[in-house]
């Protein structure tokens, strides 16, 4: 059989700003051929091996989700074309699922939504019990407790303790991942508990077939009618934050505006100039959205302009002790509730 060419898409070699006012409908694209594909596959493989009778249906979204009450998983379009993941890239810093292993994390994070609706796991009195009830409704905001040794480990941010239906499909994500030897590493913790009864279940599932079929897709990108700018607008508005001036005392620890130093730096130019690596290592200690740090730099650049802050030492202690400050300010704004992620 002859291997079938994929269509060709204009927009493609089109720049960022022409891009950018396309609707999201008028893409054009799909999931068939596309290594985010290959990905689904691989995940719906590892349902297989454990014996479980359930392959959910995909579909290209705006973002990562399971509508409640179906038994299928929602995909950013971002990851179904290498153009869109670099105007993702541009838009939000980062490019959430764009690896093989950040994306199977999420994949089978998803995958425990989906087959708690296929089998309608949630209404179990035992899982209740054990981790809370699905239908509780979702908080506006969750603070993590990094310690604690009730839930497993599996997204950033602590996401299991955001709510149940998450605490189950984190739960279900480590006990699927290949070689997680989940018992060995939560040996002691409460969270164990949760995995054994996730096991049993699963043992149970295998031989069920799922009560839930239907094929709804939920947000499909052929309906989203806004332009990719507009997408942008709204979720880059989502993860920006805004910081009021309560950090200029720790500001002024790190830069002064005293006379003896009016002919050192700025400490803005030093900022941007660091920016990029300090960026980088918050975001790896700290799992914060790339987005959201480098807003916390912008107001950061602005402030110590307004301050006319210079530097007060070597450039190496100065981006030393600049990065632990930017790591407290965005611990301090994920402890306070305001973190969301996009699942």
């Amino acid at each position: 059989m002859p291997k079938r060419r994929k269509k060709s898409l204009p927009w493609a070699r089109w720049s960022d700003r022409r891009l950018l006012g396309m609707r999201i409908c008028d893409l054009g694209i799909t999931l068939e051929g596309t290594q985010i594909e290959r990905w689904i596959r691989r995940s719906v493989r590892e349902l297989e091996a454990r014996g479980i009778n359930f392959e959910p249906h995909f579909w290209l979204s705006d973002e990562w989700f399971t509508p409640d009450g179906v038994p299928g998983i929602a995909v950013p379009f971002y990851l179904a074309h290498p153009r869109l993941a670099r105007l993702e890239k541009t838009q939000m810093l980062e490019v959430e699922g764009g690896s093989r292993e950040w994306c199977m994390r999420i994949l089978r994070h998803e995958l425990g939504h989906a087959i708690d609706n296929a089998f309608r796991l949630q209404l179990r009195r035992k899982r209740q019990q054990l981790f809370g009830k699905w239908s509780a409704a979702y908080p506006e905001h969750y603070t993590p407790r990094p310690y604690s040794r009730s839930f497993v480990l599996h997204l950033d941010s602590w996401y299991a303790q955001s709510h149940p239906a998450e605490d189950f499909a984190e739960t279900f994500a480590v006990w699927l991942t290949p070689n997680s030897m989940w018992r060995e590493r939560y040996h002691g913790w409460p969270a164990l508990k949760k995995l054994e009864y996730m096991d049993q279940l699963m043992k149970d599932v295998a031989r069920r077939k799922p009560l839930v079929r239907t094929r709804r897709v939920v947000d499909s990108i052929s309906k989203i009618t806004h332009t990719l700018r507009e997408h942008y607008e709204t979720k880059r508005g989502k993860y920006g934050i805004q910081y009021p001036s309560y950090y200029d005392k720790d500001l002024r620890r790190l830069f002064s505006d005293a006379p003896e130093f009016a002919e050192n730096m700025p400490a803005s130019r030093f900022i941007l100039r660091v920016r990029r690596d300090v960026r980088r290592n918050v975001g790896r200690w700290t799992s914060a959205y790339q987005y959201t740090i480098d807003k916390v730099l912008e107001d950061i650049i602005e402030r110590c302009d307004e301050l006319n802050l210079r530097l007060t030492t070597n450039e190496d202690r100065a981006k030393a002790d600049f990065t632990v400050l930017l790591t407290v300010l965005t611990m301090s704004f994920l402890h306070g509730g305001g973190h969301r992620v996009a699942l």
